[in-house]
């Protein structure tokens, strides 16, 4: 009987042995992200539309984004919990995905020591848009995660990392799907669900070279199973699937209850853990930043601190938070949902309405978009601009109460601002400065 060589490289075929591989169980998984990565990728555009970028350079953190920077509408303010759905859907989706993406990528593992790298132009440019997609979907989903925990392992900014890499990686993802797509809908309804479900060892051979390789002779039963045979089975497709799915469900149940309300907030074990210890009581709900950590020391925040209200034809008004008192106060019930995928139920917020302030500063009708200035020194989001039609909404506070109780230092006290539908990050805290007019 001639020797079968022995296989150690991984651009050997023989090398991979798995009976799972093959085209149809990959195409299965594309299928599934091609839907998720899709809602990714809209929810994203629309999270991104949501920091009103053509307020450059105050809110849009992603510098010479050129045509990248497009978004078609200018973000509303209803319904009040629009952000709170996109972005939860965003991140949970994101999460979620995660074993599906690590299960695809191990079905066409061996694709990517396929030799010679390429074998013509067209060959050449799907190899690269190949290592393209896969290092795309890493960095993408490892940044997403890390922002989710708040741990900023990378080096420079979240946003524009991120941002530059969805594109990357969604015109790789948009290309791959150009040319796969006809094969894997001709696998799909050729090839029966219930057999290939059942079925646990190889597919016949595929022209995408994933099947496993098929011994060279038959072996004797006493003899040692060969390197390059395919692999003995030990679980079928319906259970490999299973697997994945069961963890994606996992981690859809420890992430999916930082955004909603109910029993599943005490399973959001995948919530962001960076951030204080919000304590209890009427300001007992989740923050990001401390005072401490931002460096507000309470002098600051005392009997001296004044709101200056300008950028009117009135000049500058100055006020202590007793004179924001003595004006007449509104209440909006609104939650804070930021880009790390958590959100708030509705908080009881009581204060002031923009609207009211841009009239003391002169805008007494239609008042235009506020600059809003924090004592907060360093940071993203110290200085954070909101458009006219956030202003204008009725439901635009200077906030000074929260559920029937001072704002704690660590929500901003002595004062903050709340939007609706506005991302957290735009709400800004510890509030030193409005300036309205065109931005």
């Amino acid at each position: 009987m001639p020797r079968t060589p022995h296989v150690t490289s991984p651009v050997d075929p023989g090398f991979w042995r798995s009976p799972l591989r093959g085209p149809w169980l990959t195409s299965v998984l594309g299928a599934v992200l091609l839907v998720g990565i899709t809602v990714l990728f809209v929810t994203g555009l629309l999270s991104y539309a949501a920091y009103n970028p053509n307020l450059s350079p105050v809110n849009d953190k992603t510098p010479d984004k050129g045509l990248l920077g497009f978004y078609l509408f200018d973000w509303p303010t209803d319904p009040h919990w629009l952000y709170r759905l996109n972005q939860g859907l965003h991140v949970t989706v994101g999460i979620t995905l995660i074993p599906v993406l690590l299960a695809k990528l191990w079905s066409v593992l061996p694709k990517l020591f396929t030799l010679p790298p390429a074998r013509s132009a067209g060959h050449a440019l799907e190899r690269l848009s190949l290592l393209l997609l896969v290092g795309g979907a890493l960095f993408e989903f490892v940044t997403g995660v890390l922002n989710v925990q708040l741990e900023y392992l990378f080096p420079g900014s979240f946003y524009p990392l991120h941002f530059y890499g969805a594109w990357v990686f969604f015109g790789a993802f948009a290309a791959h799907v150009v040319l796969r797509l006809p094969q894997a809908v001709r696998v799909l309804r050729q090839r029966g669900w219930r057999e290939q479900l059942r079925g646990p060892g190889p597919e016949p051979a595929d022209e995408a070279g994933l099947v496993a390789a098929a011994p060279a002779a038959p072996a004797a039963p006493a003899a040692p199973v060969r390197v390059g045979a395919p692999a003995a089975p030990t679980v079928s497709r319906r259970g490999a699937l299973g697997m994945v799915g069961a963890g994606s469900a996992l981690l859809f149940v420890t992430a999916a209850g930082q955004t909603v309300d109910g029993p599943l907030r005490r399973t959001a074990l995948f919530a962001p853990h960076g951030g204080g210890d919000p304590g209890s009581g009427p300001n007992g709900f989740q923050i990001n930043k401390t005072a401490a950590k931002v460096g507000i020391e309470p002098r600051e925040t005392g009997e001296l601190w004044r709101l200056v209200v300008g950028g009117g034809p009135r000049g500058e008004v100055k006020l202590s938070r007793t004179e924001l008192l003595q004006l007449r106060q509104h209440s909006a019930a609104l939650p804070i949902a930021c880009v790390e995928g958590w959100s708030t139920s509705d908080q009881w917020w009581r204060g002031v309405r923009l609207r009211d302030l841009a009239a003391l500063a002169g805008f007494d009708e239609d008042p235009p978009g506020v600059l809003v200035e924090s004592l907060q020194r360093h940071g993203a989001f110290r200085k954070a601009a909101l458009r006219d039609n956030q202003v204008r909404d009725p439901r635009s506070l200077l906030v000074l109460h929260v559920n029937g109780e001072e704002l704690s230092p660590d929500h901003g006290y002595p004062a903050r601002i709340i939007v609706p539908a506005a991302p957290g990050v735009l709400n800004t805290k510890w509030v030193s400065r409005l300036t309205f007019g065109e931005l």
